[in-house]
């Protein structure tokens, strides 16, 4: 098995041939709110696939429905962000997933008046009506802006261009890593070009290891942005262990942790204390039955991330006062441009 860089992968992989064309609209999109001094949360959500043959008929691919992403998008939404939702082609998406084809069908809430003529039903018309009015208030004020993946290619290399782009938010910008990303692929160069043939018995691929891309978002794509991650174990005793070591090793803000059959019910975060010595975790479990987990998720991640923030202009305050003439700082009259400081 060969053990690839996020270097080597990016310069041996071939990129996804409508990258550039999916990431102007994130630039126009991300220009627009930087301008409007907005905070900009990129959302990603559901699987990735693992594909097995370069013309693609078998592939890898785990259970995610996205279902996490979606919501804890529209609660960004809620909170005043502009969200970039980069998600698994067909996942769950923001509003439309409250009439998902599982939950809720939409079909199920329409009746007809006449032969013609198609109503809500009068008990499901209050909430689709709260829904739809929240669906058009975001796009009509352009807060919203998605965008797909399929593979676990178009992913990473999706993620390192909107990093790129989203840099320039520096501290403004919140990184919600929620995708439930592969952690082995398959390399072009030891993908079959057709689709394998059944008739050879057995199949033996050995695959390798996905590329851990949080170090190079935290020392080189965008190191001043607020991110977070999320593991999911199957044994609590390997929870809160692992996602110390994942901050010790990568360097972000957040972990959090969720045990698969208890995962929409409580999570943990954890995180660095305050002092930058040791780690410090804090439990979020569910109120009750009607609320969803993510609200105090995400309630929760904009108070830090605001800290986050504060924290930064903070500095920039001490700094100033430390660099700057006492004459500069209180001018006789008129202003002084501080941005030769920053």
């Amino acid at each position: 098995m060969s053990s690839f860089s996020s270097e080597s992968y990016f310069a041996t992989q071939p990129p996804p041939p409508n990258l550039e064309e999916s990431i102007s609209g994130v630039r126009q999109f991300i220009d627009r709110h930087i301008q409007e001094n907005r905070r900009i949360a990129l959302v990603t959500s559901g699987g990735t696939t693992v594909p097995l043959e370069l013309n693609v008929v078998r592939f890898l691919d785990n259970f995610s429905a996205g279902t996490r992403g979606a919501t804890s998008a529209e609660y960004f939404l809620s909170h005043g962000y502009a969200v970039i939702f980069m998600h698994r082609q067909f996942s769950l998406q923001p509003f439309s997933r409250h009439y998902s084809h599982s939950t809720n069908p939409f079909l199920d809430f329409l009746e007809f008046k006449d032969s013609v003529d198609i109503s809500v039903s009068p008990a499901e018309a209050p909430r689709l009506a709260e829904v739809l009015k929240s669906y058009k208030d975001v796009h009509t004020r352009g807060m919203l802006h998605t965008l797909t993946f399929v593979t676990i290619n178009e992913y990473l290399y999706l993620l390192r261009a909107i990093s790129n782009e989203l840099s320039r938010a520096k501290r403004y910008a919140l990184y919600y890593l929620a995708a439930a990303v592969s952690d082995f692929f398959l390399p072009t160069q030891k993908m079959s070009e057709h689709k394998i043939q059944s008739t050879k018995g057995s199949l033996q691929i050995e695959m390798d290891q996905v590329p851990k891309i949080l170090k190079p978002m935290v020392n080189e794509w965008t190191p001043e942005a607020f991110i977070v991650s999320f593991k999911l174990e199957t044994d609590d005793n390997l929870l809160i262990p692992k996602a110390c070591a994942a901050l010790e090793r990568y360097g972000h803000q957040v972990v959090i942790g969720n045990e698969l059959h208890r995962r929409k019910l409580e999570v943990v975060f954890v995180s660095r204390s305050s002092d930058g010595e040791g780690f410090q975790e804090s439990w979020i479990r569910l109120k009750n039955d009607q609320s969803e987990i993510e609200n105090e998720i995400v309630e929760e991640l904009v108070k830090r991330h605001g800290e986050w923030i504060n924290r930064k202009l903070e500095y920039i305050r001490f700094r100033i006062a430390m660099l700057v003439p006492v004459s500069a700082q209180y001018p006789a009259s008129g202003s002084v441009t501080l941005g030769k400081y920053l």
